[in-house]
């Protein structure tokens, strides 16, 4: 079976042939059309990642698929052959980037009917990483202020629509050029982060995601009002992050001191500081399938790559420049 693995970390990536997947009694073997880009890809193999996620390599990366039941386990209940199917897999299930894969039942769902593999492959990380940061951390309620920074990337975009949803009132750092795109996914206020500076320009926000980290982060402290919560997926990892990934004490006293001071800086401004690490979840993906179905969100697709031009897709991930998602499609 064909698939593009890392064999070292910092190594390239490159196709390689692997054993076919084994299929647990709670497993779901899909075949995969298409398969989302995602810079945690990038950062596992770069091995920015490798305290905390200690994969064993060769390792074939691939944080989101889409695609179609080929084989269920013993014990699977939700899925047959022939069900068109996406997920996030969890951290010890990924390869997507991969003819086949197999994946937990409780991370899929059914695809959305209304959107094509390519669609539905583009989705699971980016929403569920909106989903958790706005409804389960977030708790994002009409009338709210809530600041996503990068519109135009594949979480932003999808989190702009989704607190729009939710009926917040949504401000997003964005380049000129992507302003109008990022207003028709339903952004108030649209601040170019290459001329203008978005601390001078907003106040009282209820909840900030920040996808950037280092200063963009401290900055978004100080734009909240007091209570108000900025939720970080670049970093750092705070010691609850730590607690739930059951890290070893030696790492867990290790991230309590990356994520010091920042915790201290937003402390002392009377607001909170959290790190999200998406986790995987079927259920969820359901709920986002049916917003998807019922037009209240929608993917974006920036561009589509051929299976084999995975390696080049993904070092193109570095360049910047995709709104929304890229993917690759073995159709």
């Amino acid at each position: 079976m064909k698939a593009f693995a890392i064999s070292r970390y910092k190594g390239p990536l490159k196709a390689v042939e692997i054993p076919e997947p084994v299929v647990g009694e709670h497993d779901v073997l899909i075949q995969v059309r298409a398969a989302g880009l995602n810079q945690l890809d990038e950062k596992i193999r770069a091995g920015e990642f490798k305290q905390i996620l200690p994969y064993q390599l060769p390792l074939t990366l691939g944080h989101d698929v889409a695609g179609v039941v080929q084989q269920v386990g013993a014990k699977v209940q939700a899925f047959k052959p022939g069900d068109e199917v996406f997920g996030r897999p969890r951290k010890d299930s990924i390869g997507a980037f991969a003819q086949r894969i197999a994946v937990p039942e409780a991370d899929l769902a059914l695809k959305p009917a209304s959107i094509s593999f390519e669609e539905a492959g583009s989705v699971p990380l980016v929403a569920l990483t909106a989903w958790q940061a706005m409804v389960e951390r977030g708790s994002v309620q009409p009338g709210q202020k809530v600041l996503i920074h990068a519109g135009a990337g594949g979480v932003g975009s999808f989190a702009i629509q989704l607190a729009k949803h939710l009926g917040a009132s949504v401000a997003t750092t964005a380049s000129a050029s992507n302003a109008d795109f990022v207003r028709e996914l339903g952004a108030d206020t649209v601040i170019d982060y290459r001329s203008e500076n978005f601390e001078q320009l907003l106040s009282g926000y209820d909840l900030v995601l920040d996808s950037l980290g280092g200063e963009n982060l401290k900055k978004s402290l100080r734009i909240l009002k007091p209570g108000g919560k900025a939720i970080g997926i670049s970093g750092p990892p705070d010691p609850a992050f730590a607690r739930e990934a059951g890290l070893n004490p030696v790492l867990r006293l290790a991230i309590t001191g990356l994520s010091a001071g920042i915790r201290r800086q937003a402390k002392g401004l009377g607001v909170s500081y959290e790190f999200l690490f998406m986790k995987a979840s079927g259920e969820q993906l359901s709920q986002l399938a049916s917003l998807i179905d019922a037009g209240a969100v929608r993917p974006v697709v920036g561009r589509v790559f051929p299976f084999d031009q995975t390696v080049q897709a993904l070092e193109g991930l570095a360049q910047g420049g995709t709104r929304g998602k890229a993917v690759i499609s073995s159709l």
